[in-house]
């Protein structure tokens, strides 16, 4: 009797304890599942946006290769409007920035190239924005801003394409000396084995000073 009256003593126990603390437990459980499945449902939400990601940039990359720009717009505005999120979205707009251009529409590749600036998740992607912009505003003749663009900060591994366009925009401007010393510096940040080098070192012959 001694032991079943120490048995019911330590139901009863227990009894009492859930009376206080089974609410609380159960709704921790409820959230510690909720948030498991929120985890795992967004997993699923991701992996499924790349899928379609991927499949409307393939679109695009069609209407590259046939040169139809028309369906590079309209595929690279569905992707950004659809999955902004996503590193398609901003090669899209790289990509439809270029057709863009060519078509001769050179706002709309402006807009697409700022686009990528402000959103882009890759540091590469915004640095290749940058430099095409700063192309485009060169083009236009648009020297202070092209050069605001190029002063914001990228990935080392861009220095030498920096410095090599605003020795373009120095030298379109006439400032000669500092052209000089811009190309100089592509020059050194350029990898020695790179062909791109000729293509600097005849810009700077081309100034009178052999770098």
């Amino acid at each position: 009797m001694a032991f079943d009256l120490e048995e019911q003593e330590k139901v009863d126990e227990l009894k009492d304890w859930w009376k206080r603390n089974g609410t609380t437990v159960m709704l921790a459980v409820a959230v510690f599942v909720a948030a498991v499945a929120g985890v795992q449902g967004w997993r699923v939400y991701q992996n499924n946006q790349q899928r379609q990601a991927a499949l409307a940039y393939e679109v695009v990359q069609n209407g590259v290769q046939n040169k139809d720009t028309k369906r590079i717009r309209e595929a690279a505005g569905q992707l950004i409007e659809k999955y902004p999120g996503t590193p398609q979205a901003s090669r899209a707009a790289l990509l439809a920035a270029g057709a863009n251009y060519e078509s001769g529409d050179a706002k709309s590749a402006k807009a697409q190239l700022q686009w990528v600036i402000e959103h882009a998740k890759e540091d590469g992607a915004r640095d290749i924005a940058r430099l095409r912009l700063a192309g485009i505003l060169l083009d236009e003749k648009g020297y202070d801003e092209a050069m605001k663009t190029l002063e914001a900060s990228h990935e080392k591994a861009f220095d030498g394409l920096f410095f090599d366009l605003k020795g373009d925009l120095l030298s379109a401007q006439g400032k000669l000396a500092d052209a000089r010393v811009a190309y100089k510096a592509a020059l050194e940040k350029t990898d020695e084995k790179s062909a791109y080098r000729q293509v600097v070192q005849m810009k700077l012959d081309g100034l009178g000073e052999r770098g």
